[in-house]
């Protein structure tokens, strides 16, 4: 979105009533004349600083200004508005649509925290169920002769799982055998 059509979309925000005060007005102006690349001439910032016309209709006339004159000159105007009244800059409406984030698009640090909330305990917790349950099914095939290779396995691994579990096991790889 351009420059000119943000300043045309935040105008009625801009001239509404106390949200610039007349030295904010001055500084913006004087900003625009004396800073390279000068915006305004000297007869037009004298034009917008005259304080026999009201505050509005010179704001709405600078504004008019520079969107006649470009996007450049709208985006400096942008830039003086931002060093003399960051709040006000900051609750533009043009600011607010450019925060919000599209509806439809995916936020990846969002997505990347959604799958990844749960940590490492549940990675784990959920692996070792995977693993018990594909070691109960292989044992527990009838078809195959695995008890021996199991119990030989199990013997081996009091690192991976605790000596509890471990002898449950055993106990019940035993029980399986002698049926």
């Amino acid at each position: 979105q351009s420059y000119c059509h943000r300043l045309q979309h935040d105008m009625y925000f801009l001239t509404s009533t106390s949200r610039l005060n007349e030295q904010v007005v001055d500084k913006i102006v004087l900003q625009l004349n004396r800073v390279y690349p000068q915006i305004l001439t000297n007869e037009e910032a004298e034009k917008f600083r005259n304080p026999k016309a009201s505050l509005h209709t010179r704001l709405s006339d600078l504004l008019k200004h520079l969107q006649k004159k470009g996007d450049r000159h709208c985006q400096e105007f942008y830039r003086a508005l931002q060093i003399n009244a960051e709040q006000l800059f900051n609750d533009l409406p043009s600011r607010k649509i450019l925060k919000t984030p599209d509806p439809t698009e995916i936020d990846t640090d969002k997505e990347q925290y959604m799958l990844n909330d749960r940590g490492p305990v549940f990675f784990l917790a959920c692996f070792s169920v995977a693993a018990g349950l594909a070691l109960f099914w292989y044992c527990c095939n009838s078809e195959t002769q695995v008890i021996g290779r199991a119990r030989r396995i199990l013997g081996f691994s009091p690192i991976i799982i605790g000596r509890h579990v471990r002898n449950i096991c055993m106990l019940y790889l035993e029980d399986v055998s002698r049926n």
